[in-house]
């Protein structure tokens, strides 16, 4: 008899992708044979995104296209986890709608939607309740709560690789304890919970031996590492430790919240040898009244100043950003403003989000909504704006040197990306060149930049500063 066939669909984010790992480690211990590739899978499980409109569009779009594949369809995710029996009511093309609670059991619980039976619907409670309120008190309570990507030592699970690469995500934790105006996040996510160092340690080493050379640590806040292991500096201890990891190259942080990012942090990221200096600041806005209706904290001159302690350090740092425009109550002047200080600012990468109601935010009951028209047009703007100022900065690497760790080679093509260039969202970099022919994949090739094209850059290696393990 052939095995049971799995497809497991990731959308979303670089923790949905460490979710799905789980997800298939526990699946394969089950007997399913899992992968990535729909086509004549038994059951396809959409690990579902739930962050922001366009993202649950996705997520429905994907359920219905692989329910017109003839297999069971079993939603996972975010968006399960978030509107669970909701979601089953007006989508019965989903055979099961599962939440984070399902996953210690979910070969068990797939079994049984194989067999056609019916799973009841997961019913969707404020994660945040689960773990105490005080961050020190979590750890001892973490194991009685299912965090996805986040199993605890002592279960035994490890993740089974759906990607091959060279790159590989770590979670560092899970949840969030901000109280963002515009997020559901920790409603649906949960409290903040890290994972402690040896257990990040561990899994750091398992992923080199699978051939990783670029870890990309991952969480909802970054900065807030250690915070309930009674450590507020743990992050800058675990940094060089993961970079003296063999086999390990290229440590790379994401998710920095710019109020919690500390200077000792700065430092470290700056000048650890092994990890890219690189800053993911979340700063969403710059204008002081409309940060503090998001309930967040900074201004521009708070920010600049933090990229500017950054570069102090790494003159080259890469740093990149999201903002979010027609906030309730933005003006034109705030729109001038940040304009302003994305100029002054010089960020590798910027994303522009439009401001939209989500379900149990604060701000979906605020006054001053910015018109859908308004919030268009600026989105429009500014976004023109970033890519131009993006691909400004491009240009001004041009002549410099770059270490790039080379992703894939296609067809005589070698694509990479420099320390300043996360996987998938910051553009990447073309070798061309005489060594060129030499390299392979997971090869660390320091180059000099002789072109860019937006965000992204061509380059002439010069030396293979690591080369991949045969």
């Amino acid at each position: 008899m052939s095995q049971r066939r799995l497809a497991l669909v990731t959308l979303g984010c670089a923790r949905n992708e460490v979710d799905s790992e789980e997800l298939a480690a526990r699946l394969s211990a089950g007997g399913w044979s899992v992968g990535t590739d729909a086509t004549g899978a038994d059951v396809v499980v959409v690990n579902t995104c739930g962050f922001v409109a366009d993202a649950k569009q996705e997520s429905i779009d994907t359920l219905l296209a692989a329910a017109d594949g003839g297999a069971k369809v079993v939603a996972t995710g975010c968006m399960a986890e978030r509107y669970g029996k909701e979601l089953a009511d007006t989508l019965p093309e989903a055979h099961a709608v599962l939440g984070f609670d399902h996953y210690p059991d979910i070969a068990a619980t797939i079994d049984a939607v194989a067999r056609g039976e019916k799973v009841d619907s997961h019913q969707p409670r404020d994660r945040r309740t689960l773990l105490p309120l005080t961050p020190a008190q979590r750890q001892v309570k973490r194991a009685d709560v299912s965090l996805p990507g986040h199993a605890p030592a002592h279960l035994r699970v490890s993740r089974q690789r759906l990607d091959k690469g060279p790159v590989a995500a770590l979670k560092l934790a899970s949840g969030c304890d901000r109280r963002c105006a515009f997020c559901a996040i920790p409603s649906f996510r949960g409290a903040f919970v890290s994972r402690p160092p040896e257990e990040v340690l561990a899994e750091a080493e398992w992923l080199a031996g699978t051939g990783v050379r670029e870890l990309v640590l991952v969480s909802e806040n970054s900065t807030s590492y250690g915070k309930d292991l009674g450590d507020p500096r743990a992050l800058d201890k675990l940094l060089p430790q993961l970079a003296a990891t063999t086999g390990i190259v290229r440590v790379r942080v994401s998710y920095l919240q710019p109020a919690e990012t500390r200077p000792a942090l700065i430092e470290t990221i700056a000048t650890t040898p092994g990890v890219a200096p690189y800053f993911d600041l979340s700063f969403q806005h710059s204008s002081e009244p409309v940060l503090r209706r998001m309930r967040r904290f900074g201004n521009t001159a708070r920010f600049l100043d933090l990229l500017e302690m950054a570069r102090a350090y790494a003159p080259e740092a890469g740093a990149r950003s999201n903002v979010i425009v027609g906030f309730p109550g933005e003006t034109r002047a705030d729109v001038t403003e940040l304009a302003g200080f994305l100029t002054a600012a010089r960020l590798d990468a910027i994303g522009v989000f439009g401001y939209s109601d989500e379900d149990g935010t604060e701000a979906a009951g605020m006054t001053g909504k910015v018109s859908p028209t308004t919030v268009r047009r600026r989105v429009e703007r500014m976004t023109e704006l970033a890519d131009s100022l993006c691909a400004q900065r491009a240009e001004d690497r041009v002549g410099t040197e770059v270490d790039v760790l080379v992703d894939a080679i296609e067809s005589g093509v070698i694509e990479g990306r420099a320390a300043h260039q996360a996987p998938e969202i910051d553009g990447s970099t073309t070798l061309r060149g005489a060594l060129a022919g030499d390299l392979r994949v997971g090869d660390l090739v320091r180059a000099k930049v002789t072109a860019s094209d937006g965000v992204d850059l061509v380059a002439e290696p010069v030396e293979i500063v690591s080369k991949a393990p045969s």
